[in-house]
């Protein structure tokens, strides 16, 4: 056991159904969560903009047309934001999509790919694993100690 104690770690969770008008649920969650563990304007707008591409990914792909739900826990400490997303759906692992090739202009580039890009440029860890008949995405942001 290490003599340095995890923080006290907070947390949040939101349950959406796996329909594009719920995701307008994610931005008021996301600000919350940033806003409580005092994360700055400029972070939360590229925080809400990662995690409305992953989810946006599993709310239209994961079910098939099917219903099903996505839950979103957030945790957080003074040293890290991590939010994971749930489904149950189809396994997908996003993290083995090759990064788009943002060299390419618009025309010449296959469709798809950049939400994905965007997440792991904006997160520092992307984490994907299969545990039974669920998709777990885990994105970690760590924050930077105030002086």
């Amino acid at each position: 056991m290490s003599s340095h104690q995890e923080e006290n770690v907070q947390s949040h969770r939101l349950t959406i159904k796996n329909e594009i008008e719920e995701l307008t649920k994610l931005p008021e969650f996301v600000d919350t969560v940033c806003e409580e563990a005092g994360v700055d304007m400029a972070l939360i707008a590229s925080l809400n903009l990662a995690l409305e591409e992953a989810a946006t990914n599993v709310v239209l792909y994961a079910y098939e047309g099917k219903e099903g739900m996505v839950v979103i826990d957030a945790f957080y400490t003074s040293e890290y934001l991590k939010f994971v997303i749930t489904d149950n759906g189809i396994p997908f692992d996003p993290t083995q999509k090759e990064d788009a090739d943002t060299t390419l202009s618009a025309e010449e580039r296959p469709i798809g790919g950049l939400g994905i890009f965007l997440v792991r440029q904006i997160m520092d860890d992307v984490i994907y694993e299969r545990k039974g008949e669920n998709n777990i995405l885990t994105l970690v942001k760590y924050l930077k100690p105030v002086k």
